[in-house]
């Protein structure tokens, strides 16, 4: 309960939850933190703030790469808060959920809608 309300809590910001979709899209890979900066138009000492919160929430994990620091989702966070999620669905039966949950782990997702495209920006 205490890592699925961190988790919330940190996905529950407009800039961190923006920079937490955008490390989504760009998968295992990862951005450098000047990157994110620059594409999402934010200070560096603010990201910052925000890329530390996403981190002790276990949604975003970091990695040096010579004079950069690469983030990218944490897969294992991301999986955690699901499971919790689901872990009571459909009345004690989680079964019935895998096939959501296969599919959004397996990135055969559909696209989010139009609307939802829209509402990134």
């Amino acid at each position: 309960m205490i890592t699925a309300t961190k988790a919330f809590g940190a996905l529950s910001q407009e800039t961190r939850l923006k920079v937490f979709r955008l490390l989504v899209r760009r998968g295992a890979e990862g951005m450098a933190a000047g990157e994110i900066a620059r594409l999402l138009d934010i200070p560096h000492n603010t990201l910052s703030t925000h890329l530390a919160v996403l981190t002790a929430a276990g949604m975003v994990s970091s990695q040096r790469d010579g004079r950069s620091i690469i983030y990218s989702i944490d897969l294992t966070g991301i999986r955690g808060l699901l499971a919790f999620l689901m872990e009571d669905c459909c009345q004690g039966r989680p079964e019935l959920c895998a096939p959501v949950l296969d599919t959004l782990l397996s990135g055969d997702a559909p696209e989010p809608s139009h609307e939802t495209r829209l509402a990134d920006h």
